[in-house]
C-alpha cells in the first residue's frame, strides 16, 4: 500500500430526496452514461411533475457544489412504479451507490403502497443486469434494437419487474 492510498479516505456519500437544485449536475452525470443524454431542462420537466420523485448521491464531505456520485427518478402512479432513468459517476461504479439510490427508491414505493416496480435495460449493461437480479428484478420483456451502441449496432431493453408486496 502506497502513503497516499493510506492517508486517502474513500469518498462517503448521503443519499437525499432531489430537488430542482440537482437537475443542472444529474444532467452532467447523465451525459456520462448514457448515449442520448437528458438535458437539465427535461430533467427539471419531470422532477416538476407531482409523480416523479428521486435521489441523488452527494458526498457528506463536499457540500453541494461538488458533482454527486450518482442519481436515481421514478414516478409513481397509482400503484405501480417505473424507474425512468439512473446513473452512477463512472469512478464510483461498483462502490454500492446504485444499490443505495435503489433502496431509497424501494424504501420509498414501499412507503407510499406501490405493488409493483418496472425498469428498462440495456442487456449489454451486465453491471445493471446483476444489480436488478440482486435486488429480485425479474424479465417479463424484451425490446428488441431498442439501445443504440457506437459503431450503429444494435441492443436490447430488458424490461423488468419487481413485485413490492
Amino acid at each position: 500500500m502506497s502513503a497516499t492510498s493510506f492517508f486517502r479516505r474513500p469518498a462517503e456519500f448521503e443519499i437525499l430526496p432531489l430537488t430542482s437544485e440537482d437537475c443542472a449536475s444529474a444532467s452532467t452525470l447523465h451525459e456520462m452514461g448514457f448515449k442520448r443524454p437528458w438535458s437539465d431542462g427535461e430533467i427539471q420537466a419531470l422532477v416538476s411533475q407531482e409523480t416523479v420523485f428521486g435521489f441523488v448521491a452527494r458526498r457528506t464531505n463536499k457540500g453541494t457544489q461538488s458533482l454527486p456520485g450518482g442519481f436515481v427518478l421514478a414516478r409513481l402512479a397509482a400503484n405501480e412504479a417505473e424507474i425512468l432513468t439512473i446513473t452512477v459517476r463512472p469512478k464510483y461504479r461498483q462502490s454500492g451507490i446504485g444499490w443505495r439510490l435503489m433502496g431509497a427508491v424501494l424504501r420509498h414505493l414501499r412507503a407510499e403502497g406501490a405493488q409493483t416496480l418496472f425498469l428498462e435495460v440495456d442487456e449489454g449493461n451486465e453491471a445493471a443486469v446483476a444489480l436488478y437480479q440482486k435486488l429480485g428484478f425479474v424479465q417479463v420483456g424484451e425490446r428488441e434494437a431498442y439501445y443504440k451502441q457506437d459503431g450503429g449496432a444494435r441492443t436490447a431493453a430488458l424490461v423488468l419487474r419487481l413485485d413490492l408486496e
